[in-house]
């Protein structure tokens, strides 16, 4: 409804009803009930999977019917309680959410002021913020989310404590932060996300590696590159072109693995061999924080481990780069760099008229560029070392 009334084609729709999952499910045979925190019903149309949620209420303090419950710190782990309509709105996380589109007479319901504070673009926070936010502290990234993808204010009352709680991310399960990542930095509002996310001290708890680098930036790098990256990211989305979590999370962790990998070869260690090693470290360190499955992690690798070899054009050697499967990845990376003025912007051209050669041409740029070997000479055979006597 929120979309519908900015002008903005709805991603979906959200449907609620007064009937509990089980009457739902009796009602639709193709119907399955999933979650336990919190119960919704799946009725199933072929591929096609529509999501319904019952009313829920907010429990009066002090009561316990076992079907909601909170932690210590506060953070709501479970919620099946079931209410009115009017009980559900009071309980969404901020009032331009808590819009309801009647299909009976095509009304809109509003009992939070929602109509009003879209008039105002402003995004507030239904109940005591703090409290709200300590039930569950994603609703924090979601104030940035929806902050820059309405372009809305957050209401001062609500943003209040967002700094002072944001550590509480940190019991936040690392698979459901990888979720939230996605929403913040695939969705077309990246370059915003992050630096709100960085203005309310959120961006630490989803990437304290990548912080502590950007605390230390020399000549603004990292954060340049980091900047760069999401305005890219923000075009691509913009132009409906695929982009990976791997290229964002290789980004945003790249300075991170260099700082290790020279602290590596300062200590002995081969340029190759302590890149290698400070990726994997660094991977596992993120890993810790928020969840980077496997599919994701490799490339990453690739796309690191691939800027030693495009830092070396010419030779046979850049034909066998052009053919890796990663090589676009890796390539854009660079191009990052260069706009960043880590590389050569030189570097990045050469390798930008490389690929769009005709075969031949490239054969003989291969050829020409190619480095001259330098004879080895064996040792000299004396009397003894040659005759083969002991």
């Amino acid at each position: 409804m929120r979309d519908l009334l900015l002008g903005r084609e709805p991603k979906d729709f959200d449907i609620a009803t007064d009937a509990h999952p089980e009457d739902v499910r009796r009602l639709f045979r193709n119907c399955r009930l999933i979650g336990r925190r919190f119960r919704l019903a799946h009725v199933m149309f072929g591929r096609e999977v529509i999501e319904v949620a019952t009313f829920r209420a907010l429990q009066e303090p002090g009561g316990d019917n076992g079907e909601q419950h909170t932690d210590e710190e506060g953070r709501l782990v479970r919620d099946n309680v079931y209410g009115s309509i009017e009980d559900d709105a009071l309980r969404r996380d901020f009032t331009v959410n808590a819009l309801y589109y009647n299909i009976a007479d095509f009304s809109i319901i509003d009992y939070t002021g929602g109509m009003q504070d879209i008039e105002k673009g402003m995004l507030r926070l239904l109940g005591d913020p703090e409290t709200r936010y300590r039930e569950d502290p994603v609703r924090m990234l979601r104030a940035v989310r929806f902050a820059t993808k309405l372009g809305f204010r957050i209401e001062p009352a609500t943003e209040q404590p967002i700094r002072a709680l944001a550590p509480l991310l940190g019991d936040i399960p690392p698979a459901r932060l990888f979720d939230e990542m996605l929403k913040l930095f695939l969705g077309g509002s990246a370059l915003g996300n992050f630096e709100m996310l960085r203005h309310y001290d959120l961006f630490r708890q989803l990437f304290p590696l990548t912080e502590t680098s950007l605390s230390h930036e020399e000549n603004h790098f990292p954060l340049t590159l980091i900047s760069h990256g999401m305005a890219n990211t923000d075009s691509r989305v913009a132009a409906g072109k695929p982009v990976t979590p791997a290229f964002l999370f290789a980004v945003f962790l790249w300075q991170p693995v260099r700082d290790l990998a020279a602290r590596l070869e300062a200590d002995g260690q081969a340029t190759a061999q302590a890149l290698q090693h400070a990726g994997s470290q660094i991977i596992a360190e993120q890993a810790a924080v928020m969840a980077t499955p496997r599919r994701f992690s490799l490339p990453m690798r690739d796309i690191w481990m691939l800027q030693l070899r495009l830092e070396r054009k010419g030779g046979r050697r850049s034909l066998r780069v052009l053919g890796h499967p990663r090589f676009r990845a890796a390539y854009d990376f660079l191009l990052l760099r260069g706009e960043a003025g880590e590389v050569p912007q030189e570097l990045c051209d050469w390798w930008t008229e490389f690929q769009d050669m005709h075969p031949e041409k490239r054969e003989q740029e291969v050829t020409r560029s190619r480095p001259r070997k330098r004879r080895r000479r064996g040792p000299r055979r004396t009397a003894e070392t040659g005759s083969g006597e002991a």
